[in-house]
């Protein structure tokens, strides 16, 4: 069982969290996005201990490269069992501590790339040695707060009028290249699943002593909610193009600002995945357009694979 950390040269990487097989087809297509947009950066699989043998036999046999992780979990957390994902998402927190980089962008493995985005490896943020002190501590897109499902366990502020996206409704084309201000909306929420960071150790130290305090009893989102509590008014928002939640596309929710030719980046967020509405045969089964991209993608990176005699 290959489990050892593979080095990678470049001081500047992609991550993504990886701790069951359930995940390994976004995380392939995710791979296999990043490099056919001719990204610069690798892409660096985050794995922990949970991570079984066949996982890294998968990885390794198409030199994606790997680290350990460790499974974050604060001892005091919230009951997450109508949401058992985010038992997993504070792990979400460690690109933050991984000081042998300059800078990491983390994604969830659940994204498909569809344009380049290595800009987001030069933008600007504060250096490690504000220690947290700064504006621009991190970047991230907004979280959609309108509950769209009407999930009944989800805060009842969590309404489309405390949502930043609808801030930019009547501006849908300065929603391309700009981030609405947290500070529009009551709640100023991220989204957990692009974050831009300049690892650092005292910044680490921070969400460290946050995730062990009594604040994360009441966290309903995990990472997000540390994130958005603890370094509130002091991240960067960035345009909806880097992490296109999927929900923002459908009618009745933000329509308005979503184009199809500018996302850079998807993310179907909430179940189902993509991978799974297929058929027998690795068909879109799916009513949701945005699936049908996804599936496309994947069909190219398992045709590749196939010629590369990859099983």
């Amino acid at each position: 069982m290959a489990q050892s950390q593979r080095v990678t040269e470049s001081r500047k990487v992609w991550t993504t969290l990886i701790t069951n097989t359930q995940y390994l087809p976004g995380l392939l297509t995710l791979d296999y996005s990043l490099k056919k947009h001719k990204s610069k950066y690798p892409l660096v699989a985050l794995y922990t201990d949970a991570f079984p043998p066949e996982g890294h036999a998968i990885l390794d046999s198409r030199g994606i490269p790997k680290q350990r992780t460790e499974y974050l979990l604060p001892k005091k957390g919230k009951d997450y069992s109508s949401d058992p994902r985010f038992y997993d998402c504070w792990s979400k927190l460690t690109p933050f501590s991984l000081v042998g980089y300059d800078r990491v962008v983390q994604l969830d493995s659940d994204m498909l790339v569809l344009q380049n985005m290595d800009e987001l490896m030069d933008l600007e943020l504060d250096p490690p040695s504000m220690e947290g002190k700064g504006k621009r501590v991190f970047a991230a897109g907004h979280a959609c707060v309108c509950n769209p499902l009407k999930k009944p366990h989800y805060p009842r502020n969590w309404i489309p009028d405390n949502c930043a996206f609808t801030s930019q409704h009547s501006t849908p084309e300065i929603a391309q290249t700009r981030g609405a201000d947290p500070a529009v909306g009551p709640l100023g929420f991220m989204n957990g699943g692009l974050q831009v960071v300049n690892p650092s150790n005292a910044v680490y130290s921070l969400i460290l002593q946050h995730l062990e305090s009594d604040a994360v009893i009441d966290m309903d989102f995990a990472d997000q909610s540390l994130l958005s509590e603890l370094f509130r008014g002091c991240w960067v928002p960035l345009p909806y193009i880097y992490n296109a939640l999927k929900t923002l596309r459908r009618e009745g929710v933000h329509a308005e600002i979503w184009r199809d030719d500018k996302v850079k980046n998807i993310h179907y967020i909430l179940a189902p995945k993509p991978w799974d509405e297929m058929d027998a045969e690795g068909n879109n089964i799916s009513a949701d357009p945005t699936h049908a991209w996804w599936v496309d993608v994947n069909k190219e990176r398992l045709v590749m694979e196939l010629e590369k005699g990859i099983k």
